[in-house]
């Protein structure tokens, strides 16, 4: 039995990405899976967008298996209720698999389930979480991490990716496939994946360089020097150099770098280039200077991020 815990004012997509991935997942195996979704009280519970989705109260909940908490703009009222902390303490004693979506994460920190462990949540919540939770390892790039028996995740739709990886977990890399294809998915994403995109992450990718830095992704394979981008961006080089690090916070040789990362990880992860053919075209050029920069930006060389990518 799968349980999704929800509360006023969940995110609604916290709760049925990952219903929706099991109640599928349950065509390819011999039998549905079962999933209940759960509540502080039974009845109606209204999520953010102001749908509601029906509940079972905590205390009917029976041989769960899984429980699922929601993220949402509720969560910290959430915490603040003894009982639903309790609730998931215990299912955690019994050995019961824990995850979260989003800033659920907020209820596994506070009900004590993350303390000392690795966590991720949504990236936009990363400071009020390191504030509250100290103790807890909180790996801000991450879509999805599992530590023990205790998963957590980002946002929204890297539910979806969790609970797709609890089903290859349950059920085999075939099921997972088969439930990633009838949700119309491109492939599945492996935990390890970033959350950010690097032109979300500059200050600025909609203001002035917003064009330019957008040329850039799409032209890395390219000569990428400040004089040339200061050129197309019609300003002198030491001027352009001056106003791009004071609206983006990095300087132009480091937003270039963290673009080709990001095309670069992407191609690795999802297609079947050469890494050589990589490295060439994201603008790396020498294969060895592309794995240097991969080791120090994410930990692993490309090839450990092709390898976990493709047993995920």
């Amino acid at each position: 039995m799968i349980g999704v815990l929800v509360y006023p004012d969940f995110q609604l997509m916290d709760a049925a990405g990952p219903i929706s991935v099991f109640e599928i997942a349950g065509r390819f195996t011999p039998s549905p899976v079962k999933i209940q979704v759960l509540a502080l009280h039974t009845g109606p519970v209204r999520s953010s967008s102001g749908v509601e989705m029906l509940a079972s109260g905590m205390r009917f909940a029976r041989s769960l298996s899984t429980l699922i908490v929601a993220g949402g703009d509720g969560v910290v009222a959430a915490t603040e209720c003894a009982e639903t902390l309790s609730f998931i303490r215990d299912l955690d004693r019994q050995g019961v698999r824990v995850a979260s979506v989003c800033s659920g994460a907020y209820l596994l920190a506070e009900a004590g389930l993350l303390e000392g462990r690795k966590a991720t949540t949504h990236w936009c919540r990363t400071q009020d979480f390191v504030t509250r939770y100290p103790k807890v390892k909180l790996d801000p790039d991450r879509i999805f991490l599992r530590d023990g028996s205790i998963w957590t995740s980002a946002g929204v739709t890297a539910g979806i990716d969790l609970a797709l990886a609890m089903v290859a977990d349950d059920f085999g890399d075939e099921v997972a496939r088969s439930t990633a294809r009838q949700l119309v998915l491109y492939h599945r994403r492996s935990g390890g994946q970033s959350q950010f995109s690097s032109l979300i992450e500059l200050k600025t990718p909609n203001g002035r360089f917003g064009p330019l830095l957008s040329w850039v992704r799409e032209n890395l394979d390219t000569p990428l020097t400040v004089e040339i981008l200061a050129d197309k961006a019609g300003l002198s080089p030491r001027h352009f150099a001056r106003v791009f690090l004071t609206e983006t916070g990095t300087t132009p040789s480091k937003a270039i770098e963290r673009l080709r990362l990001e095309v670069a990880r992407e191609r690795v992860q999802s297609s079947g280039d050469l890494i050589d053919q990589v490295a060439r075209r994201t603008g790396f050029r020498d294969p060895e200077r592309m794995r240097r920069a991969f080791i120090r930006a994410f930990g692993q060389p490309p090839q450990a991020l092709r390898r976990s990518a493709r047993s995920d």
